[in-house]
Protein backbone atom coordinates (compact mmCIF):
# COMPACT_ATOMS: atom_id res chain seq x y z
CA UNK A 1 0.00 0.00 0.00
CA UNK A 2 2.46 2.54 0.95
CA UNK A 3 5.01 1.84 -1.96
CA UNK A 4 1.68 2.57 -4.49
CA UNK A 5 1.16 5.69 -2.86
CA UNK A 6 5.05 6.26 -3.32
CA UNK A 7 4.99 5.39 -6.88
CA UNK A 8 1.60 6.85 -7.61
CA UNK A 9 3.79 10.32 -6.15
CA UNK A 10 6.02 9.82 -8.49
CA UNK A 11 4.43 9.05 -10.73
CA UNK A 12 2.52 12.91 -10.25
CA UNK A 13 5.24 14.34 -9.86
CA UNK A 14 6.87 13.19 -13.12
CA UNK A 15 3.78 14.08 -15.37
CA UNK A 16 4.09 17.68 -13.74
CA UNK A 17 7.71 17.69 -14.56
CA UNK A 18 6.74 16.76 -17.81
CA UNK A 19 3.98 19.38 -18.16
CA UNK A 20 6.13 22.57 -16.33
CA UNK A 21 9.23 21.49 -18.64
CA UNK A 22 7.63 21.45 -22.26
CA UNK A 23 5.21 23.98 -21.90
CA UNK A 24 6.87 27.35 -20.71
CA UNK A 25 5.50 30.70 -20.41
CA UNK A 26 5.53 32.68 -23.47
CA UNK A 27 5.67 36.74 -23.70
CA UNK A 28 3.05 38.80 -23.66
CA UNK A 29 0.65 39.60 -26.38
CA UNK A 30 2.10 43.11 -27.99
CA UNK A 31 -1.26 44.51 -27.68
CA UNK A 32 -1.33 44.66 -24.26
CA UNK A 33 -0.36 48.13 -21.99
CA UNK A 34 -0.49 47.96 -18.12
CA UNK A 35 0.38 50.82 -15.91
CA UNK A 36 4.18 48.96 -14.70
CA UNK A 37 6.47 47.14 -16.16
CA UNK A 38 8.45 45.18 -13.32
CA UNK A 39 11.64 43.21 -14.45
CA UNK A 40 13.24 40.81 -11.56
CA UNK A 41 16.94 40.76 -12.33
CA UNK A 42 18.78 37.66 -12.71
CA UNK A 43 18.59 36.38 -16.33
CA UNK A 44 19.85 37.60 -19.65
CA UNK A 45 17.87 39.50 -21.66
CA UNK A 46 15.33 40.18 -19.03
CA UNK A 47 16.23 44.15 -18.53
CA UNK A 48 16.56 44.06 -22.24
CA UNK A 49 13.19 43.29 -22.90
CA UNK A 50 12.13 45.43 -20.54
CA UNK A 51 13.45 48.80 -21.28
CA UNK A 52 11.87 47.34 -25.10
CA UNK A 53 8.52 47.72 -24.00
CA UNK A 54 8.85 50.57 -21.81
CA UNK A 55 10.31 52.34 -25.09
CA UNK A 56 7.34 50.83 -27.16
CA UNK A 57 4.94 52.72 -24.52
CA UNK A 58 3.46 49.28 -23.27
CA UNK A 59 3.62 51.45 -19.82
CA UNK A 60 4.58 54.37 -18.54
CA UNK A 61 6.88 53.10 -15.51
CA UNK A 62 9.79 50.28 -15.29
CA UNK A 63 10.61 48.99 -11.90
CA UNK A 64 13.95 46.55 -11.98
CA UNK A 65 13.76 44.69 -8.80
CA UNK A 66 16.31 42.79 -7.60
CA UNK A 67 19.48 45.31 -8.33
CA UNK A 68 22.97 45.18 -6.58
CA UNK A 69 23.15 48.22 -4.11
CA UNK A 70 26.27 49.69 -5.92
CA UNK A 71 24.71 49.69 -9.38
CA UNK A 72 23.52 53.53 -10.88
CA UNK A 73 21.34 54.26 -12.89
CA UNK A 74 23.87 55.79 -15.42
CA UNK A 75 25.44 52.71 -15.28
CA UNK A 76 22.86 50.81 -16.52
CA UNK A 77 21.77 53.58 -19.06
CA UNK A 78 25.94 52.96 -20.89
CA UNK A 79 25.36 49.36 -19.88
CA UNK A 80 21.99 48.98 -22.46
CA UNK A 81 22.82 51.45 -24.61
CA UNK A 82 19.89 53.89 -23.67
CA UNK A 83 19.71 57.49 -22.69
CA UNK A 84 19.97 58.85 -18.85
CA UNK A 85 16.71 60.78 -19.47
CA UNK A 86 14.88 57.13 -19.71
CA UNK A 87 16.48 56.19 -16.48
CA UNK A 88 15.85 59.43 -14.22
CA UNK A 89 11.73 60.06 -15.65
CA UNK A 90 10.37 56.08 -16.01
CA UNK A 91 12.87 53.70 -14.76
CA UNK A 92 13.28 53.19 -10.74
CA UNK A 93 15.49 50.37 -9.61
CA UNK A 94 14.89 48.18 -6.41
CA UNK A 95 17.63 47.65 -4.21
CA UNK A 96 15.96 45.21 -1.75
CA UNK A 97 15.12 42.42 -3.43
CA UNK A 98 17.43 38.87 -2.53
CA UNK A 99 15.15 36.34 -4.42
CA UNK A 100 11.80 35.86 -5.81
CA UNK A 101 9.95 36.42 -2.87
CA UNK A 102 11.49 39.43 -1.75
CA UNK A 103 11.15 40.73 -5.92
CA UNK A 104 7.58 40.30 -4.87
CA UNK A 105 7.46 42.05 -1.96
CA UNK A 106 9.04 44.87 -3.39
CA UNK A 107 7.16 45.23 -5.97
CA UNK A 108 3.80 45.32 -4.24
CA UNK A 109 4.81 47.89 -1.97
CA UNK A 110 6.25 49.41 -5.34
CA UNK A 111 2.88 49.35 -7.11
CA UNK A 112 0.69 50.20 -3.98
CA UNK A 113 2.95 53.43 -3.75
CA UNK A 114 2.24 54.40 -7.51
CA UNK A 115 -1.48 52.93 -6.84
CA UNK A 116 -1.04 50.51 -10.44
CA UNK A 117 -4.17 48.40 -11.33
CA UNK A 118 -2.15 46.05 -13.62
CA UNK A 119 1.39 45.05 -13.85
CA UNK A 120 3.27 43.34 -16.69
CA UNK A 121 5.94 40.54 -15.25
CA UNK A 122 8.99 40.31 -16.96
CA UNK A 123 11.35 37.12 -16.41
CA UNK A 124 12.66 34.21 -18.14
CA UNK A 125 10.11 31.76 -18.96
CA UNK A 126 11.57 28.65 -16.90
CA UNK A 127 11.23 31.45 -13.80
CA UNK A 128 7.97 32.57 -14.55
CA UNK A 129 5.43 30.09 -13.08
CA UNK A 130 7.00 30.46 -9.30
CA UNK A 131 7.44 34.56 -9.84
CA UNK A 132 4.35 34.89 -10.88
CA UNK A 133 2.80 32.88 -7.74
CA UNK A 134 5.05 34.79 -5.80
CA UNK A 135 3.86 38.34 -6.99
CA UNK A 136 0.07 37.09 -7.17
CA UNK A 137 0.42 36.30 -3.08
CA UNK A 138 2.01 40.03 -2.73
CA UNK A 139 -0.60 42.18 -4.18
CA UNK A 140 -4.01 43.03 -4.03
CA UNK A 141 -6.63 40.89 -6.21
CA UNK A 142 -7.21 44.30 -7.68
CA UNK A 143 -4.49 44.11 -9.94
CA UNK A 144 -3.80 42.11 -12.67
CA UNK A 145 -0.48 40.60 -13.35
CA UNK A 146 0.27 40.10 -17.11
CA UNK A 147 2.86 37.99 -17.52
CA UNK A 148 5.69 38.38 -20.30
CA UNK A 149 8.19 35.77 -20.23
CA UNK A 150 11.38 36.06 -21.74
CA UNK A 151 12.44 33.02 -23.91
CA UNK A 152 15.54 30.94 -22.84
CA UNK A 153 16.89 27.81 -23.42
CA UNK A 154 17.41 26.18 -20.02
CA UNK A 155 19.23 22.67 -18.81
CA UNK A 156 17.59 19.92 -17.94
CA UNK A 157 18.90 20.62 -13.75
CA UNK A 158 17.78 24.33 -14.01
CA UNK A 159 14.37 23.28 -14.80
CA UNK A 160 14.49 20.28 -12.10
CA UNK A 161 15.35 22.98 -9.60
CA UNK A 162 12.80 25.49 -10.84
CA UNK A 163 10.19 23.07 -10.87
CA UNK A 164 10.90 21.57 -7.35
CA UNK A 165 11.39 25.27 -6.09
CA UNK A 166 7.34 26.17 -7.97
CA UNK A 167 6.31 23.15 -6.16
CA UNK A 168 7.40 23.58 -2.61
CA UNK A 169 5.97 27.39 -2.61
CA UNK A 170 2.95 25.97 -4.18
CA UNK A 171 3.04 23.60 -1.08
CA UNK A 172 3.42 26.53 1.63
CA UNK A 173 0.81 28.61 0.13
CA UNK A 174 -1.92 25.87 0.48
CA UNK A 175 -0.59 25.46 3.90
CA UNK A 176 -0.72 29.24 4.39
CA UNK A 177 2.49 30.06 4.63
Amino acid sequence: MILRFFCFLLLFWMIGFAWFAIDLPRAAADDIRTDSIVVLTGGPKRIDHGLTLLEAEKAKYLLISGVDRDVKPHELAVEYDRPDTLFECCIELGFQAVDTRSNALETARWAARRKDTSLRLVTSDWHMRRAQLELERAVPTDIAIIPDAVATAPSLGTLFKEYNKYLMRRLAALAGV
